[in-house]
């Protein structure tokens, strides 16, 4: 006995509906793991006890920056007003060994975190909304917004301004920790003044050792940068040092370029590799817009096979993160410097689990945000299939 036409109408209803329920969990999914720590490393050592690093010396990988993993302690013994920097701890120990500092690794994908985050989220959207035309409309819409909004970060004056807070408090918390620049007489003049100008603010930003303090402003963190750019601008007779560049890629690359010579001063070196990255970041903001016209192509053809392209994006996520991952710890281990104060064979760190580099354990898991990625790909998937069960008229 075949069901009704009623009948058929509203279970089409019901998996149409369904399938833009699992497209919404799916975008409140990506927002979520965009703020939070994607990865966690922890190194261990008998030098490093556990009463002072209860889970080793910790760091946090977030899509826009990397963060400290350790916390105060809650002990009787010792009472601490902040945790301890186990970002600094962790470069210290490995540029022992040759390896970079931590905040030289992903700089275009940290860069141009937000964007992607926001292409992505504009496919989910896209994937859900109804009708060839109301879809190509929002999904337009969502784009040129990202297009403008990349553009002015990336390349106008004071374009900085455009960047998400964390990204710019991860570049100061990064840099200007060596010994000689955190005394007072070693600092220049602008930064002593704008110590003097927070503190009276009431705002706690210890520039003798700059971190991102949760109060200081987005803007106070970028004057913070400025002022470490003219403290360490390099000064040669005759030679005008390199003005400011507030524009997003130059400040990328100007940070990019103090984190690989923080411990290795190779300019020649150095800047190629600084190279490499600002034309890097060019292609993908190029490859970008081309994906935005591509697939509003797509996005018209509802019926087609090609349209699952547009779930396919945010499902392989993950997978994306994963490989990112772990071909910059292939860069850190096979990229170690001579100059390291001790010789090691280059190596590929864990990428997920339990290893051991000389006396070290090292320790390589997911974090929330990584699982929230995972829910991503999960619920699209699911999105994928409900959609079709549906009539194929329902499809467009």
């Amino acid at each position: 006995m075949s069901s009704s036409p009623t009948a058929e109408r509203s279970s089409s209803g019901r998996a149409a509906l369904l399938f833009r329920v699992f497209a919404l969990l799916a975008l409140l999914a990506l927002g979520a793991s965009y703020y939070a720590p994607a990865w966690w490393v922890s190194l261990k050592a008998p030098n490093y006890p556990a009463q002072t690093f209860p889970d080793g010396v910790k760091i946090l990988f977030h899509v826009d920056r990397v963060g400290n993993g350790c916390t105060m302690r809650d002990t009787k013994e010792v009472i601490e007003k902040e945790a301890l920097d186990c970002v600094h701890e962790m470069d210290t120990i490995n540029h022992f060994v040759g390896m970079y500092p931590i905040a030289s690794g992903g700089p275009v994908e940290k860069l141009l975190s937000p964007f992607l985050f926001t292409f992505i989220g504009v496919l989910i959207v896209g994937f859900a909304v109804p009708g060839v035309n109301t879809r190509t409309v929002v999904m337009g819409l969502g784009f040129a917004a990202t297009a403008v909004w990349m553009t002015m970060a990336l390349y106008s004056s004071n374009g900085v301004q455009y960047m998400g807070k964390s990204w710019v408090a991860g570049l100061v918390d990064s840099l200007g920790r060596s010994e000689d620049e955190t005394k007072d007489e070693n600092l220049h003049p602008v930064v002593r003044q704008l110590k003097e100008s927070l503190a009276k603010s009431g705002i706690g930003v210890d520039l003798n050792a700059p971190k991102a303090d949760a109060t200081a402003s987005k803007a106070q963190l970028v004057e913070i940068l400025k002022a470490l750019h003219d403290l360490k601008a390099p000064v040669e007779l005759g030679v005008e040092p390199r003005p400011w560049s507030s524009r997003a890629i130059d400040v990328m690359a100007w940070h990019y370029e103090e984190s690989l010579g923080r411990w290795f001063n190779e300019p020649v070196k150095n800047g190629r590799l600084v190279a490499i990255m600002k034309t890097a970041t060019h292609v993908v903001y190029g490859a970008v817009l081309v994906a935005m016209l591509g697939f509003l192509w797509i996005a018209r053809r509802p019926r087609s096979p090609l349209f699952l392209a547009i779930a396919a994006v945010p499902m392989i996520l993950p997978i994306g993160f994963v490989i990112e991952y772990s071909s910059w710890l292939w860069w850190y281990g096979h990229s170690l410097n001579a100059m390291g104060a001790f010789t090691l064979k280059p190596f590929m760190p864990t990428v997920f689990g339990d290893g051991k580099v000389a006396q070290f354990s090292t320790h390589s898991y997911p974090a929330i945000g990584f699982a929230l990625m995972l829910a991503v790909a999960v619920f699209m998937a699911l999105a994928v299939l409900t959609r079709r069960s549906l009539p194929a008229s329902a499809k467009d």
